[in-house]
């Protein structure tokens, strides 16, 4: 086995796994959305095949384009989103992972062409200001991801919510993609309702950008220096 075989295993076992979490979230209904990995140092990506039920995944159904969406690896076709996840990865080598979703309150916000603004501490940590909105494109071709590319250069949010469409993210890997994906949904609901109650508070731009830091750079788990000689 080579090890670019290899590596393309364990990408489908843990693209199979990830479109679970789209489940258990309610991100996703019937076959909709989908998670696509990129394989390090090659033209390649593994991508959910189209219209399977989650229930019906797995790393063998997974499927292998390049980076111009050609089905490369596979018995199934691969999702409608492969030519915008190709072009992403084609535009942003530092991207390894992409995932789109329909979630409600993140795609309510894109069906009214809004961004959502900065109110809360865990969207300063995790996107660094407001998620911002895209421009609308149709399906099956790059406009999408020329979209999402361009709406996210001089950002620091790994979402974009595209307008009269849903949310797509990214990352530094498939799970980071997914975290995101997970994050959106959860401030666009909360935002929503302090929308309702009134009128929310914003996040001054300094306090944001020492929430960003912190959470980047500090948070969690760092690694403990070697003690004595």
């Amino acid at each position: 086995m080579t090890e670019v075989t290899r590596q393309i295993g364990e990408l489908r076992a843990t693209v199979a796994r990830l479109h679970a979490e789209l489940t258990r979230y309610g991100l996703v209904a019937w076959t909709a959305g989908n998670v696509s990995a990129r394989v390090p140092g090659q033209n390649l990506m593994v991508i959910k095949p189209s219209g399977v039920g989650y229930d019906d995944l797995s790393a063998d159904t997974m499927v292998v384009c390049d980076l111009d969406g050609v089905l490369v690896e596979g018995d199934l076709a691969p999702s409608s989103d492969t030519a915008a996840h190709a072009y992403v990865y084609r535009a942003m080598p530092e991207v390894g992972g992409v995932v789109h979703t329909h979630s409600s309150y993140a795609t309510a916000w894109a069906a009214r062409g809004e961004a959502i603004p900065c109110y809360l501490t865990a969207q300063a940590d995790e996107f660094g200001g407001e998620i911002p909105v895209g421009p609308f494109a149709l399906i099956g071709g790059d406009d999408i991801g020329k979209g999402i590319v361009g709406t996210l250069a001089g950002h620091r949010s790994p979402a974009v919510l595209m307008r009269n469409h849903g949310v797509f993210t990214i990352g530094r890997d498939a799970r980071a993609a997914v975290k995101a994906a997970v994050m959106c949904e959860d401030v666009a609901r909360t935002a929503h309702l302090a929308r309702v109650l009134g009128q929310p508070v914003p996040i001054a731009q300094a306090d944001i950008d020492a929430l960003y830091h912190r959470y980047q750079n500090v948070y969690g788990q760092q690694p403990v220096p070697p003690t004595g000689s």
